[in-house]
């Protein structure tokens, strides 16, 4: 009886890690947008120019320090990845990867705004002759390790894998703000197929 018991355990772990690391073929939209970087929940939608914002204090200035790179106004989209979503992250434009920075953390549950932007993370920048946009790879509780694939002065294509982050965990997207917007809170997306913003 124990060892059906293992057995079982085991049958589900092993089905568990191959639903993780599961890469599942993208339609990439054609057309000038942006595109989601990641699989998930659309858990927050920050708008940089607010200053008088209704969040709690402090996550707006953070924000703002991630976003300066990037324009002076800009959205913030942060998708929450449970450990059943796709944990691939993709690029949301065509373009060079400008910088890369990796930062040490904490590890608080990823879908906890305040908290989760002192966790450990990696800022991808990317550019194209127009403008910036920037990834942002955020650890959760689970979540302690961020893969990136990519490298420094790297050309990629809109809808390329640029890494991953284990179980559940958070991408942040952090796009200039006088693009044409196209999700809202709780809005489910998918990395590389689902349009965040319509280039104006």
């Amino acid at each position: 009886m124990l060892w059906i018991i293992f057995g079982i355990v085991i049958l589900l772990i092993v089905l568990f890690l191959i639903n993780f690391y599961r890469d599942p073929q993208r339609t990439i939209p054609n057309g000038s947008n942006i595109v989601s970087p990641a699989d998930g929940r659309v858990i927050s939608i920050i708008d940089t120019s607010k200053d008088k914002i209704t969040i709690k204090k402090g996550i707006l200035g953070k924000i703002k320090t991630l976003a300066k790179d990037v324009a002076n106004e800009c959205y913030a989209i942060s998708i929450f990845m449970s450990p059943l979503d796709v944990h691939i992250n993709r690029t949301p434009i065509n373009g060079i990867i400008e910088s890369i920075k990796h930062s040490k953390g904490t590890f608080f549950m990823a879908f906890d705004m305040e908290k989760s932007l002192q966790n450990e993370k990696n800022e991808i920048l990317i550019r194209n002759k127009d403008f910036k946009v920037k990834v942002v790879q955020i650890a959760g509780f689970l979540a302690r390790r961020i893969i990136c694939t990519v490298k420094k002065n790297q050309k990629v294509n809109k809808g390329e894998k640029i890494g991953m982050i284990s179980l559940g965990s958070q991408t942040t997207l952090i796009i200039p703000k006088w693009v044409g917007l196209k999700v809202k809170l709780n809005d489910k997306v998918k990395a590389g197929q689902s349009i965040i913003a319509n280039l104006k």
